[in-house]
C-alpha cells in the first residue's frame, strides 16, 4: 500500500497531480487497515499549514495523529469496519448503491477495471468496491505513466461511475458513529477532498 513519505498538499513545483495521487494513496491506506504507529507519527510530523477547507481537515487529522496510539486506533478500526457479523460501517460501494454486497454495482466496476487492464490480486480478500481499492485505482489513474489511462477524462469517468454516487454517505456514517474518534477526522478529510474532486471534475 502507499505511504505518506511524500505527502503534501502542494509539491515544491506546484505539482497538484502528485498531491492528489498522494492523498488518494493515504486514504486508501487508512481505510484498508488500521495504521501503524510509524504511519501515525509520519502524519503527525507533516506540515499542517493552509486556509482552505481541505487544509483545515488535514490539520485536524495531523493534530489527532499527534495524540493517537496505534493499538487504540486498531481497536476502533476493528469495531467500526470489521466487528462480529455485520460491520458497524460498511466500506463497500455495492452496499450503498444497492443495499447488498456483491451486487450489480460490483459487476459493473469489474467490467470497467477489466477495460483498464486492472484486476484484484489473489492475496487481497476485499472486493474491488472497497473504498480503499477504489482510492488506489484513482491514485493509479493519476500517477501512472500510461498516458492512455492516466488522463483526466478516464479519471472523471471512473470517479463519476464508481465513487461519487456513494462516498459522501459513507463518510457521514463514519462521522456519525457513537464510538468514532480517530476515523472522524479521517472521514472529514476524505469528505473535503472528494468534494474538491467533484467540483473540479464538474468544471472540467
Amino acid at each position: 500500500m502507499p505511504t505518506t513519505a511524500t505527502l503534501k498538499f502542494e509539491t515544491p513545483d506546484h505539482g497538484e497531480e502528485t498531491a492528489r495521487a498522494d492523498l488518494y494513496g493515504l486514504l486508501s491506506t487508512l481505510f484498508y487497515a488500521p495504521p501503524s504507529q510509524a504511519l501515525l507519527d509520519t502524519i503527525a510530523s507533516a506540515n499542517a499549514m493552509g486556509e482552505g477547507v481541505l487544509e483545515h481537515a488535514w490539520a485536524d487529522l495531523v493534530a489527532t495523529c499527534k495524540l493517537a496510539n496505534a493499538e487504540t486506533v486498531r481497536e476502533e478500526y476493528d469495531g467500526l469496519f470489521i466487528g462480529v457479523g455485520k460491520p458497524e460501517v460498511m466500506l463497500y460501494g455495492s452496499w450503498y448503491l444497492s443495499g447488498f454486497l456483491m451486487e450489480k454495482p460490483l459487476a459493473a466496476l469489474r467490467a470497467d477495471l477489466n477495460l483498464l487492464g486492472l484486476e484484484r490480486p489473489e492475496t487481497v480478500m476485499e472486493s474491488e468496491d472497497h473504498i480503499a481499492a477504489l482510492c488506489e485505482v484513482m491514485r493509479y489513474l493519476i500517477a501512472s505513466d500510461d498516458i492512455a489511462q492516466a488522463n483526466l477524462a478516464t479519471q472523471k469517468r471512473f470517479f463519476a461511475a464508481h465513487l461519487q454516487p456513494w462516498v459522501l454517505p459513507l463518510f457521514t456514517a463514519v462521522e456519525a458513529h457513537r464510538d468514532v474518534r480517530f476515523y472522524a477526522p479521517v472521514a472529514r478529510l476524505a469528505r473535503a477532498f472528494f468534494e474538491v474532486e467533484m467540483q473540479a471534475f464538474e468544471m472540467d
